[in-house]
């Protein structure tokens, strides 16, 4: 068994524990091939830090980091103490062990807790894998580190953490249809003696990263240099660093496939890179028009999974600003924002699979720019 193999092994034992989760899981195994960070927003007891735990178990020789940051974290509790032995001499060299500086998998809860004392540190840290403090500078061995809150960033100062972050997932309750599902799986991991788990080792996932480096991109290539720039004229920031980083997804989308070049739905891994929750439903219909394009018979799974939206649900959307569109003392602004939420419902109709209930709804979203049309 090859190391790919034995990676979607682990993540499919993975996936059997935490049932409802499998796009999550998917992403996560996406950021340890690609050593691209993760970053999991959602409510608690959605099961954030226990699927990070269940990936950190399945790999072997490794060691791992885990810490809940209070606004009261101190650089100590996370990169470790100075060594009081070292510093008798004069020096201030920091005792990393079993802290994050040695660490292969890194999980850290409540992100947007860091204060200034440890911020730069962790900019740094997430950013180049590097541990600098004072003097020191110290290659970290980390694959991956993993970031997890309730809430976005209000402080614009921590915007550039959540930056550190390339792929954002959302993590939600688990659809009711499969409540009886996870109700049981959780009874069976509760009860159960802890087994035999499937394991990859920490150097195959490194030799796997090289190996993500050697993809092609070459097919993709032009495709990929239009979705950036439709994502900028959308609106949605993609610097040319991240344009860069990005790439590093969809060959890792290749290579979990066994493929060592690139096809149109690799860019499955696009929808994930959202600033805001806003953002989710603009990404999935921009880059879903491009995955089905693909006719590739070996696809990553999860980009043949394109949610269609509820069609009550647009409706919904429809009539909202059919009725805010009549309050007389909307501002410019306030105009601009129905129409440009408009223009996304629209986008997001097109994948309504019942033609009766598209029609109904296309014609409802007709009617409003007409009444939009003659206000102008």
């Amino acid at each position: 068994m090859n190391a790919t193999d034995k990676l979607n092994v682990v993540l499919k034992h993975i996936k059997e524990i935490f049932v409802g989760k499998d796009e999550i899981i998917d992403l996560l195994g996406i950021g340890l091939l690609a050593r691209e960070n993760a970053f999991l927003l959602g409510p608690p007891g959605t099961a954030k830090s226990a699927l990070v735990r269940a990936l950190s178990n399945g790999i072997e020789g490794g060691k791992n980091f885990e810490y809940l940051l209070t606004r009261f974290t101190e650089p100590n509790e996370i990169f470790g103490p100075f060594d009081i032995r070292k510093l008798k001499e004069g020096e201030l060299i920091t005792n990393t062990e079993g802290m994050m500086p040695e660490a292969s998998m890194v999980f850290l809860d409540e992100i947007f807790n860091a204060n200034s004392a440890i911020l730069n540190s962790l900019l740094m840290a997430l950013n180049e894998k590097i541990f600098r403090r004072g003097k020191e500078t110290k290659k970290l061995p980390a694959l991956m580190f993993v970031g997890a809150s309730n809430v976005l960033p209000e402080d614009e100062s921590l915007n550039a953490l959540l930056d550190r972050f390339l792929i954002r997932i959302k993590c939600d309750y688990v659809e009711p249809d499969l409540l009886h599902q996870v109700l049981l799986a959780g009874w069976k991991l509760e009860s159960a003696n802890a087994g035999e788990t499937p394991t990859i080792t920490a150097d195959e996932i490194r030799g796997l990263q090289q190996l993500c480096r050697q993809v092609d991109l070459t097919p993709t290539r032009n495709e990929y240099v239009d979705i950036i720039h439709s994502l900028r004229n959308t609106g949605i920031k993609v610097s040319d660093r991240r344009a860069v980083k990005l790439q590093n997804l969809i060959a890792a989308s290749a290579l979990m496939c066994g493929r060592n070049e690139a096809v149109l739905s690799d860019f499955w891994v696009l929808k994930y890179i959202w600033d805001n929750e806003e953002q989710i439903e603009i990404l999935e219909s921009i880059i879903n028009k491009i995955i089905e394009k693909d006719k590739s018979e070996s696809a990553h799974p999860q980009a043949l999974h394109n949610k269609t939206p509820d069609a009550e649900s647009v409706m919904k959307e429809v009539q909202y600003l059919t009725e805010k569109w009549q309050d007389e003392n909307l501002s410019f602004e306030e105009q601009n924002i129905i129409k440009d939420k408009l223009r996304f419902i629209q986008t997001r109709c097109d994948w309504i699979k019942d033609a009766e209930k598209k029609k109904y709804i296309q014609d409802h979203i007709e009617s409003l720019w007409q009444k939009i049309l003659q206000t102008v």
